[in-house]
């Protein structure tokens, strides 16, 4: 009998790693004991993957819909979801003792978003390390919080639960409504929102800062990714707060200090968290569009959250003010970006643009009626593994949800790392000359 052995790369491995636990999640939630309401099977599947992925949008509300048990699941999968699976599995390794080869450092890499194979054990126990002491350090402070409110096992719980699922951005609440009731409570505000823009700047930078003595020897990631956060942060923060100061439905009514909070929340949110302190369906249509941006941006590579991300958003920015210049080549804080990361920036941007523009017109056949931004919004929130939603996603048809479902899963793992897996790696040494076209 003759074996053959089958080569599976990094990309696909990944892949079918993340389908395994989904589909484990599914069956999980589907136990009699794991719900309260009799869920089908594709609602099981999109709450799953929905945990997965770290993205949060759902069909049935979590605090009713699902038992302890169900809710100890989700707990689980967002936390394997968004510290990542090759990240478990190198610290199984770790505890027993065993070698890491190079295989596993380059199924780690793909996972991880890393240039390279160096460093990627050490990056992982990092993440561990950061991951549990930011997420004690939150439950401790919600604790605080909620304890008076709910008491011990209830107060304790919900920490927990918030805290697991703001770090990894996923934006999973134990409450329908999120977090609407504390828009004006700084403790809920702050500790949220300090935990889903941590998890979400990216590993590699937090072990940057851990390391670096001066600002002058951080990575030039670390330095567009800290920049270019803090702005994106504040810009955002300034135009929702504008732009919602008088609508009733939203900050309208509300005093100063509350209308900061709520401003700065729903600001910072979009970059993947999908908790949310004001009615999103009830904000403007200017509001809408500056979220929809901000989620199909995301955060940062390396981290619990989804979208382009912010430096390929920054890549393609400076190519533009380059070519606009007329410079061949982007220099950045002193140094130069190299053109395959140009090229790779541009791939991502324009497969994840064709991803979302076909979710969207499928969406638009299959839930006819339904307004044009709610499932803009929808499809882009699913992309961006978000999680916020204008309320179209409990009313979608069963071909909605496995559209969701689709985008979502590949908005995780990201474009390229599924096109990689479905393409064939081949290396083509012939050339052919060169001719110029017309562009523009």
């Amino acid at each position: 009998m003759i074996r053959r052995r089958v080569n599976v790369t990094p990309p696909q491995l990944l892949v079918l790693v993340f389908l395994f636990f989904i589909i484990l999640g599914t069956l999980l939630l589907k136990l009699p004991f794991a719900s309260t309401i009799s869920l089908s099977w594709l609602d099981a599947l999109f709450t799953a993957t929905s945990a997965m992925t770290v993205t949060g949008l759902i069909v049935v509300d979590t605090g009713t819909a699902y038992t302890l048990f169900g809710e100890v699941v989700i707990m689980c999968l967002i936390q394997i979801g968004g510290l990542g699976i090759m990240s478990f599995a190198v610290l199984i390794y770790l505890m027993l003792g065993k070698k890491i080869g190079f295989k596993e450092r380059l199924l780690i890499q793909q996972a991880l978003n890393q240039t390279s194979v160096g460093g990627v054990i050490r990056l992982v126990k990092h993440l561990f390390f950061f991951s549990f002491i930011v997420e004690g350090i939150a439950l401790a402070l919600l604790a605080a919080k909620w304890i008076p409110e709910y008491g011990w096992g209830k107060g304790l719980y919900y920490s927990l639960f918030h805290s697991i699922s703001a770090f990894n951005n996923a934006g999973f609440s134990i409450w329908p409504d999120s977090l609407m009731r504390y828009v004006g409570s700084p403790i809920v505000n702050l500790v949220i929102t300090g935990l889903f823009i941590i998890g979400g700047i990216g590993f590699t930078v937090l072990t940057d800062l851990w390391y670096s003595k001066t600002i002058r020897t951080f990575f030039l990631h670390t330095k567009l990714m800290l920049i270019g956060t803090l702005i994106l942060n504040i810009a955002a923060m300034l135009a929702v707060f504008v732009l919602e100061y008088s609508n009733p439905k939203t900050i309208g009514g509300m005093p100063l200090e509350d209308k900061l909070l709520g401003s700065y929340f729903q600001a910072v949110t979009p970059r993947t968290a999908g908790f949310n302190t004001l009615d999103i369906g009830s904000m403007e249509p200017s509001t809408i569009l500056l979220i929809i941006f901000l989620m199909f941006i995301g955060a940062g590579s390396a981290s619990t959250g989804g979208g382009i991300k912010l430096t390929t958003f920054i890549v393609i920015l400076l190519s533009v003010v380059s070519f606009l210049n007329d410079r061949s080549e982007i220099r950045v804080f002193r140094r130069t970006i190299d053109r395959a990361f140009i090229f790779k920036a541009l791939a991502i941007s324009m497969i994840s643009i064709l991803l979302v523009f076909t979710g969207i017109f499928i969406l638009t056949i299959s839930e006819h009626g339904s307004p044009i931004l709610q499932i803009i919004f929808e499809v882009v929130s699913a992309f961006g593994t978000v999680g916020l939603s204008m309320g179209l996603t409990g009313s979608l048809s069963w071909i909605g949800k496995i559209v969701i479902i689709f985008i979502m899963f590949t908005g995780k793992l990201g474009p390229l790392t599924l096109a990689f897996s479905l393409a064939k790696t081949t290396k083509d040494k012939i050339r052919y000359p060169k001719e110029d076209i017309l562009t523009g």
